[in-house]
């Protein structure tokens, strides 16, 4: 099933487009790595897609229905998950309540979705009563991806998860996402490490002056 589709998609800042008549597709069950330089607008796509910027022309469609780029809580509603750049953490949050954020309301489901956390990230349940804002780099953007999946998300959209960490912790972080996939997500993911990237993704769209060209 594809889950998301892009067609003629054009965003950008204040009217000027930064990405212009992208046309993507993602099917559950697969990783999408999108490549390219700093600035190429790949950053701007997946803001777009999660309604965090509002599109200037084209289509946005989740699960063969679009979505409505004014409200990105209804995006999220939806089934979209977004790990920022910035990874968006409360850093005066402990651990345990940015989990707290996005779990159920229901003490089993908050439950389960704590284990499925410390599973994933094993590192983050000694640290359940610590900020956020005091984990390591490399911490914070576990949190950040565990907080992501934990919601069960039907597309997953991960942005330069590299960005400041350690090539080891990149490495044992890369098998998570492809899991959220093999698990029956779709999954985008913006790396600039295309190296890593490609080791995991099913296909790969190579992005420059805000269009694809390979």
């Amino acid at each position: 099933m594809t889950v998301l589709e892009l067609r003629g998609l054009e965003a950008g800042y204040g009217g000027v487009p930064v990405v212009r008549g992208v046309d993507l597709d993602v099917a559950a069950g697969e990783v999408l790595a999108l490549l390219g330089p700093n600035g190429a607008g790949k950053t701007t796509i997946l803001s777009t897609i999660s309604g965090l910027l509002p599109k200037i022309a084209g289509e946005v469609q989740i699960a063969g229905r679009p979505t409505d780029s004014r409200h990105p809580f209804r995006v999220a509603r939806r089934g979209v998950a977004h790990v920022a750049e910035d990874r968006s953490i409360f850093f005066g949050l402990t651990v345990l309540e940015n989990l707290q954020v996005v779990a159920g309301l229901h003490r089993r489901e908050r439950r389960a979705a704590y284990d499925r956390a410390f599973d994933l990230f094993p590192a983050l349940r000694p640290l359940v009563g610590r900020p956020a804002g005091l984990l390591s780099g490399g911490e914070q953007q576990m949190l950040a991806m565990a907080r992501a999946i934990i919601t069960d998300p039907q597309l997953l959209l991960v942005d330069e998860m590299s960005l400041g960490l350690a090539p080891l912790i990149v490495q044992e972080m890369m098998p998570v996402v492809r899991g959220v996939a093999d698990a029956g997500a779709a999954v985008v993911i913006v790396e600039q490490h295309g190296h890593l990237a490609l080791d995991f993704a099913d296909r790969a769209a190579v992005i420059s002056n805000g269009r694809v060209v390979v």
